[in-house]
């Protein structure tokens, strides 16, 4: 064999091993999973993958083009075949970044390093509500938290009954995993309930003579009254006060409630007259249980409320969420034709 053709061969395998090289470098690390390049947006944000139990690699190939995540699928099936990922799909929440390439989404997706999600939740009513807006975030669904909250038993583990049991929803930000289970993410709640309630608080409750879940039960119809944080402590001093007196609390969003009609703007006789525990205009005293999940805004402001002689309030009339605040009852009632007047021009009848 000549020199030349020697030559030939060893530059033409060089560059046939070059270009397989550059290749399968290219199928391994190339940005392929939401790169900007597939999509055509620069501004592409992190992507989170959901596996499901039992969910096949196939499954998860259709999840990443239901969501146009892959550039090139032929490459991301090479690399996860010589991953073994197809016989090692695991449940679970993975965020997958711009410009990830087909190797390290694969390694992550077979290792099961899943990413916690930060689970937020506020302005929340009815029980229905929270169990269809918190169980929905987590893999066992709506209808597996359904069961606990409405278990008396479970309930009954951390303190509550099912009514109550909302309580134990402090509205905040949580890092949890998508795969918690039920229990596991009771134990959570339950843990950070424990920790919202810390002595101090426990402290001021019990100046108040209220129990926990009385405070809630408070704060839920302070916070149903006012939008505005710095006129709760004003409230719940009002509220507080008609408790000291035996009155009754005579609390409208609690009327609307018991009607379980929430486009109600105006409180008429008809809805007075709805019987119901929870209608504190013909029950004395607090309902037996919140009408809301009460943020901590307004859980305080039952525990710090204002020091005042007030014992009644009206919707200010120029509608800027305020209230006007009175002594005495002929006073209130002053207050409360102003605004009344003010409804019918806008003409809100009902």
């Amino acid at each position: 064999m000549s020199r030349n053709l020697k030559i030939g061969i060893f530059l033409t395998v060089s560059i046939l091993v070059t270009t397989f090289t550059f290749y399968f470098w290219q199928m391994f690390k190339t940005p392929n999973l939401n790169a900007a390049e597939a999509t055509g947006d620069d501004n592409v944000k992190t992507f989170a993958l959901l596996i499901p139990k039992g969910a096949s690699f196939e499954a998860v190939v259709d999840s990443l083009k239901k969501h146009k995540m892959i550039n090139d699928e032929v490459s991301f099936r090479f690399v996860a075949k010589v991953l073994k990922y197809q016989e090692h799909v695991k449940t679970g929440r993975y965020e997958i970044k711009p410009r990830t390439g087909n190797y390290d989404a694969i390694v992550k997706l077979r290792s099961g390093a899943q990413d916690p999600m930060t689970l937020t939740f506020n302005n929340i009513r009815l029980k229905s509500d929270l169990i269809q807006r918190l169980g929905s975030k987590f893999a066992f669904g709506p209808d597996s938290l359904a069961k606990y909250l409405n278990d008396p038993e479970e309930c009954r583990k951390f303190g509550f009954d099912t009514t109550t049991v909302v309580c134990m929803f402090i509205p905040n930000s949580y890092e949890m995993f998508w795969t918690t289970r039920p229990a596991t993410f009771l134990e959570r709640m339950g843990d950070e309930y424990k920790k919202f309630w810390n002595a101090d608080r426990k402290a001021k409750a019990a100046a108040l003579g209220l129990s926990q879940t009385q405070v809630q039960v408070l704060a839920s119809i302070v916070q149903a009254e006012t939008i505005k944080n710095d006129e709760k402590p004003r409230v719940a001093g009002a509220y507080l006060n008609r408790l000291k007196k035996g009155m009754k609390l005579e609390a409208d969003p609690t009327v609307v409630f018991a009607n379980r009609d929430f486009t109600i703007r105006r409180v008429l006789n008809r809805h007075l007259a709805f019987e119901s525990p929870y209608n504190t205009y013909r029950h004395t005293g607090l309902p037996p249980g919140p009408i809301n999940i009460p943020s901590p805004s307004s859980i305080d402001a039952v525990l710090s409320p204002e020091s005042h002689d007030y014992i009644y309030f009206v919707a200010k009339a120029d509608f800027s969420g305020y209230h006007t605040f009175a002594k005495t009852h002929e006073e209130h009632m002053a207050n409360a034709r102003i605004y009344q007047k003010a409804l019918s021009e806008r003409g809100i009848m009902k």
